[in-house]
């Protein structure tokens, strides 16, 4: 084969009409089925700036010093001559729209939508927008879509509202700074609102009413209670069932409060060990709150600072709540960061200097490092040990970074757990990410030292391992020891939740590791005695009826 055989251009017939080219010698399918003469053109003489042929010339140094790069397929091959290296993408594309105030629907539209396509065209041709892309046509009866809440007449007694706001005091300390899905005005307000009767099954704003005052209040009674009351579930069980009963079909118009409902639905679903349940129904809260546009900045003017910053909260907490699941349970993360455009977190004016923001914010920040962990570590492609290493280095410098960042009155302090628990559930998080990562290469070496038999345990099982290797196991070791420290100091305030699903899956990782190290490194008393006070909270917790840890503790 000649090299003018090589050179993927189109026949002159196929580039007059712009048309594909099969490229095939001596004719191309095109040319032979229509009998055409098919001619290609040897070589041509062209005129390029000498810019140009400096970024050819760089883009060649680049792809031959990429050897990990890997061939990709193409349905399609374009000469590189009609490739506009300089073409940017319309303005018009690069921004993402929400709806209007006066649209009739709730949806979001990113660029790639044909309404958006059609609105930047009607910009380029100076035509008047009039609104009719934006009206929300309905081609079927809604009432004909079957509702499962119009099948109950069920009730349930609220309690006093004394009683309520004691529940739902004792919720928010576990949940409602890592979470902002209700705060203590837009709690009354809530109540205020539910209390005025029953709900109307017929109103889908009165169920959801309803249906997340009852979650809230189920988890204000299983966090206060605490322990094992009822043969059928743990305590705020029955107000959960209600709330279910109450829970619009995901068919239904979507909103901010359906959001938080969902995603409030979810987390106690985890609590009961449902977790497949708990994944669907965080998974339906984050694709609504997508739709909803919560996951870009709103371009409506007439939003106030109020409104923009409960948006930004509700989209953090879902997405925080979505990735930790997505992580823990091993499945792939729902939404990649790239494809967020909206703000962390922000005080307000009206509030504090430290201020719940903050600790939202800053919880965030580490379920964000969790996709990496997943992403890095866990996710299911070959990798080799530089790569491993390199994504832990990565990984656990970003943790470090943000221990360094951490405000004051996020640090432990024991002094402050009757009042708050965020500070627990932040570091316990932040221990759980350095577990994570670190636990391919902890197990790798335990691995190696229990093949080699016991006989050799009290080695010192730092040799023949680099600095790194060491340094991270070592930071495994010791978050799995601040974290039975802490859980141990909060549960003698009762400030542990026994059915709480973070709580039991922090108190059992950290266990995992100090069983591990306890078994096939040197004898360490320090290491002994935080192994037999994780064991030791896993037995409390199973005692007070969470069956699933007692399963666990056996198996330690």
């Amino acid at each position: 084969m000649g090299i003018s055989d090589k050179i993927h251009i189109r026949c002159n017939r196929c580039r007059d009409r712009r048309s594909y080219c099969s490229k095939d010698r001596p004719k191309c399918t095109r040319c032979q089925a229509g009998r055409f003469k098919c001619v290609y053109e040897t070589a041509r003489k062209i005129t390029v700036s000498e810019a140009y042929l400096r970024r050819l010339e760089a883009k060649v140094k680049f792809y031959e010093g990429t050897r990990t790069a890997s061939v990709r397929s193409s349905s399609f091959h374009e000469e590189d001559d009609e490739i506009e290296d300089d073409l940017l993408l319309p303005e018009e594309f690069t921004q993402l729209s929400v709806e209007s105030p006066r649209s009739t629907s709730t949806g979001f539209k990113g660029p790639a939508h044909s309404d958006h396509f059609l609105k930047s065209f009607g910009k380029v041709s100076l035509l008047q927008d009039d609104g009719s892309l934006d009206q929300h046509e309905e081609f079927y009866d809604r009432e004909a879509l079957p509702s499962r809440r119009f099948s109950q007449n069920s009730h349930i007694r609220l309690p006093p509202m004394d009683i309520a706001r004691q529940l739902y005091a004792a919720q928010y300390t576990y949940i409602g700074t890592i979470f902002a899905w209700t705060d203590p005005t837009a709690f009354e307000c809530l109540m205020q609102e539910a209390y005025q009767g029953p709900p109307d099954l017929g109103d889908l704003n009165s169920c959801l009413v309803h249906s997340k005052l009852l979650v809230i209040l189920a988890f204000g009674k299983m966090y206060s209670v605490n322990q094992w009351i009822d043969w059928q579930g743990p305590p705020g069980f029955d107000y959960f069932t209600r709330a279910l009963e109450l829970l619009p079909d995901v068919h239904e118009e979507g909103s901010i409060l359906f959001v938080e409902t969902l995603a409030l639905v979810g987390y106690f679903m985890q609590n009961l060990n449902r977790r497949d349940a708990a994944f669907l129904y965080v998974g339906m809260a984050l694709r609504m709150a997508i739709t909803l546009g919560l996951h870009q900045e709103s371009t409506n003017s007439e939003l106030d600072d109020l409104t923009r910053e409960r948006r930004r909260r509700v989209w953090w907490s879902v997405y925080s709540l979505d990735r930790i699941q997505s992580v823990k349970s091993g499945n792939p993360i729902t939404i990649y960061d790239e494809d967020i455009g909206v703000s962390f977190p922000s005080k307000l004016p009206c509030e504090p200097d430290y201020s719940a923001a903050d600790a939202l914010g800053n919880y965030t920040k580490l379920s964000q490092i969790c996709g990496e962990i997943t992403v890095s570590i866990y996710r299911r492609t070959p990798k080799s040990g530089l790569t491993l290493m390199a994504a832990v280095k990565k990984i656990i410098m970003a943790l470090s970074k943000w221990h360094q960042e951490l405000p004051e009155e996020l640090r432990f302090d024991p002094a402050r757990l009757s009042i708050s628990r965020e500070s627990v559930s932040t570091l316990l998080h932040y221990s759980q990410c350095i577990n994570m990562t670190a636990r391919p290469l902890l197990f790798h070496v335990v691995q190696k030292r229990l093949k080699a038999g016991l006989a050799d345990k009290e080695r010192d099982w730092r040799e023949g391992l680099t600095q790194t290797t060491v340094r991270v196991i070592e930071m495994c070791v010791a978050a799995s020891q601040d974290t039975i420290n802490m859980m141990t100091i909060a549960a003698q305030k009762n400030l542990v939740a026994t059915y709480g699903y973070m709580d039991s899956e922090h108190a059992f990782s950290a266990a995992i590791v100090l069983v591990m190290v306890c078994v096939a490194f040197p004898t360490d008393r320090q290491n002994t005695n935080s192994m037999n006070a994780a064991l030791e909270l896993l037995r409390a917790m199973s005692q007070k009826g969470n069956s699933h840890m007692a399963t666990r503790y056996d198996l330690l």
